[in-house]
């Protein structure tokens, strides 16, 4: 591995860990608003990326590492404790919680896509003559601006793959917990509790990643094309 795919390595795990704290943080922080504070009490309302480490060091460490070293991409997980009672208790609070990881990503990358035209409009960025994960603009000065160039387009890809790959309605998935507000209440208790079963979590997490390699791209074109609509990407 050369220096520039260390340094990119670096970058990206450092926007990554900040993007899944900052969606475990936004499903604390909303679980305690709905009045579950089981996650507070565990410290999870934080960036701080400690105490979520603590909880998933493999999601949060160790595979963003090995998949970056021995596949050349990066990818974790995380997850907050809740009560599971509460949950049976207010279906729909626990929906705007499931709802609040992958809009705490939500804003992150359209912060960065601002970050990113601001800097157009000042000269410090320009559209790159091709786009992939980690690139999504340029700096022609290089040095600080391509540095910050770098961490942009990283958190923009990052949170826009965490975005689409959450929002998937599989279990355990965020989308899963979101579909409770588009259902009766009656019905939703049947489907949550449906949903936490073991089999349908192993089965959730092999579809969504047959179905995110299949989504993500069209999407991140789409996406980039919004971003720069004087270019065309393809």
């Amino acid at each position: 591995m050369d220096v520039d795919s260390i340094v990119v390595g670096i970058v990206w795990y450092g926007a990554l860990l900040f993007s899944l704290t900052a969606h475990e943080a936004a499903h604390a922080w909303a679980a305690l608003r709905g009045g579950d504070p089981t996650a507070y009490l565990g410290g999870q309302v934080s960036l701080d990326p400690s105490p979520h480490i603590q909880r998933e060091p493999i999601g949060m460490v160790l595979a963003p590492i090995g998949f970056y070293v021995f596949g050349g991409m990066m990818f974790g997980w995380a997850s907050t404790p809740f009560d599971p009672a509460w949950a049976e208790r207010h279906p729909r609070r626990a929906a705007w919680m499931s709802l609040a990881g992958p809009a705490a990503n939500a804003v992150i990358g359209l912060l960065a896509a601002v970050a990113i035209r601001v800097g157009m409009e000042m000269d410090v960025f320009v559209p790159p003559d091709s786009v992939n994960f980690s690139q999504v603009t340029a700096a022609p000065a290089g040095g600080v601006g391509g540095a910050v160039a770098l961490l942009l387009s990283l958190l923009f890809s990052v949170n826009l793959l965490l975005v689409i790959f959450n929002l998937l309605p599989v279990p355990p998935l965020d989308g899963s917990g979101a579909v409770g507000l588009l259902l009766p209440e009656s019905v939703n208790h049947s489907f949550q509790s449906l949903m936490r079963q073991p089999g349908f979590a192993i089965g959730g997490i092999l579809l969504a990643w047959f179905m995110i390699s299949r989504l993500f791209w069209p999407v991140f074109l789409f996406a980039i094309n919004a971003l720069y609509p004087e270019a065309h990407y393809g």
